[in-house]
């Protein structure tokens, strides 16, 4: 179990410097204003965004880190303003805890693309403290940014939705791939590629998988459900599959061609890139001969939240998850660089304390 260091009315695990290893540390919360909701953490799922602030990466972090930005638990208590929510409801909180809520992005719940969206950890707050994650045991943040999370969905498995779950949701119906009957490609097979399969195949699509391993063949046609399974190294495979695609969701995060899996929409075929390559190089024909579209996105705003944890209740869509306690984070984060997890961590952090 988790012991405590320093003092603080949250207790939590923190990276002090760019090694990125965590170990336990105390801080304040913020007291509950008129427009927040206070949450007592039960689940957190560990993102490779959380290997990025933690070992410093982007030259940006911000020491002491808390990390975690796909955050489920109970509402224990409410600002007098907030409507919204009540104690005891069971609610998440995703990669943002602010944006300026009025510019024309707010205006159209798309806070995500805020130029002054503030992420859930590692970014100074309109307060100027520095936000501190869901590796913790709570956190406040102002009722619009807090998502319910309907009734009877596990906590354990809405917390990965909240920002590998929204990833992929948010350009799939952005970009009508929740057409019946249609066909879809997802590009790898991790925490953001499997719940893409998930819901294509809950919108009724024709799923198609593309992967560098073979060992993920049998998971991915007789777990998840995909219809197909193609090794992408392998030309012969991937040319039978010549313009036969309406959509292609790329959640790949490492470089790789990008010519050869454009070649395999139909005319007008989209691909979404979700991933961040290091740079994105392709054939002008690649798009121009197939009125082809590479979109790119990232997160979802408020209203797609909401809408997609409805929407995973309701057909009861639950990501594929490995359970931890918060003092074995080092060696999951050791293990997410290798891609050794099927197909998210997520810390119990409410018997993580205790």
């Amino acid at each position: 179990m988790a012991s405590e260091s320093g003092d603080g009315n949250c207790s939590a695990w923190a990276a002090r410097d760019p090694s990125g290893v965590l170990s336990p540390y105390k801080f304040n919360r913020r007291p509950v204003q008129s427009g927040d909701v206070s949450l007592k953490i039960t689940h957190c799922g560990v993102c490779y965004a959380d290997v990025i602030w933690t070992r410093n990466v982007h030259n940006d972090s911000i020491y002491p880190v808390v990390p975690g930005h796909e955050i489920a638990g109970v509402v224990t208590e409410v600002g007098s303003d907030v409507k919204g929510f009540k104690v005891g409801d069971h609610v998440g909180v995703g990669t943002y805890v602010n944006s300026c809520r009025d510019c024309e992005n707010c205006n159209s719940s798309l806070e995500n693309h805020c130029p002054e969206s503030v992420f859930t950890y590692n970014r100074i707050d309109t307060d100027g403290t520095v936000t501190k994650g869901g590796y913790s045991t709570h956190i406040v943040v102002h009722e619009r940014y807090c998502f319910k999370i309907p009734d009877g969905y596990p906590l354990a498995k809405a917390a990965p939705l909240l920002c590998a779950g929204i990833t992929v949701y948010t350009p799939m119906v952005r970009h009508n791939m929740n057409q019946p009957g249609k066909s879809l490609g997802v590009i790898g097979l991790g925490g953001l590629g499997h719940m893409a399969v998930k819901f294509g195949k809950a919108f009724g699509l024709k799923v198609t998988v593309f992967s560098t391993s073979e060992s993920k063949r049998d998971e991915a046609i007789n777990l998840l459900g995909a219809d197909n399974f193609v090794i992408s190294s392998n030309t012969q495979q991937m040319e039978s599959l010549k313009n036969s695609l309406h959509f292609i969701v790329d959640t790949a995060a490492g470089d790789h061609p990008f010519d050869p899996y454009l070649s395999l929409l139909k005319v007008g075929g989209v691909m979404a890139l979700v991933g961040f390559p290091s740079e994105i190089k392709l054939h002008p024909t690649s798009l121009n001969l197939g009125s082809r579209t590479l979109s790119g996105s990232v997160v979802g705003g408020t209203k797609d939240i909401q809408e997609m944890l409805i929407f995973c209740a309701a057909n009861k869509i639950y990501p594929e998850i490995e359970i931890i306690k918060i003092d074995y984070i080092n060696e999951a984060l050791t293990r997410l660089i290798k891609r050794d997890v099927k197909y998210r961590f997520v810390i119990d952090i409410e018997n993580s304390f205790k």
